[in-house]
């Protein structure tokens, strides 16, 4: 199976804000960035093909950009949501006053938020999902999703190894290619 992942263009937060499953508005230049996603698109399908199923996040920042490249009624599925950075959501990193931070620092991997959940269990969300897709008879499926996202799903296919994850991020409205 042909995967699709497609990472939502960029939001209107400023930097260093944990916004993980905060549903954020985009930047202004959305038309512009997603014109841009859109097209790229259209250039890896061929031109008599489509997708056999669309999917995307719940999320606004993922389901706009699904609309705009001509699919408003891809299936959402909470699977695919960026991680949840719990009590820590729309709070700038320099302004969380918990005792845990340094210990998630430490250990993403496996310490959860306060509240929220570890790079591992969103992992195991996403890995639970393509699960279930592995078992569908689609060709190909395209995912409207986020960073995190994107980065487990290439775990998961092995086309990027645990210590590389983070310097894998996709740029938004940024397209990767996997083979299930």
């Amino acid at each position: 199976m042909e995967i699709f992942l497609i990472r939502h263009t960029s939001v209107d937060v400023p930097l260093g804000v944990c916004y993980g499953q905060s549903d954020v508005p985009l930047r202004d230049t959305f038309e512009q960035e997603a014109a841009v996603t859109a097209g790229n698109l259209k250039s890896y399908l061929q031109q008599d093909r489509d997708f056999g199923h669309v999917y995307t996040s719940p999320l606004s920042r993922c389901t706009r950009l699904a609309s705009y490249c001509g699919y408003p009624d891809a299936e959402r599925d909470k699977r695919l949501m960026e991680i949840n950075f719990g009590d820590w959501e729309m709070k700038r990193f320099e302004q969380i006053d918990d005792p845990r931070l340094q210990e998630w620092y430490a250990d993403y991997i496996n310490v959860a938020t306060t509240g929220g959940e570890s790079f591992a269990m969103q992992y195991q969300r996403v890995a639970n999902f393509l699960d279930e897709l592995k078992e569908k008879e689609y060709e190909s499926v395209a995912i409207f999703a986020h960073g995190g996202v994107l980065i487990c799903a290439q775990l998961y296919a092995g086309s990027i190894k645990q210590e590389e994850a983070f310097g894998a991020l996709t740029p938004y409205g940024g397209i990767i290619r996997l083979e299930l």
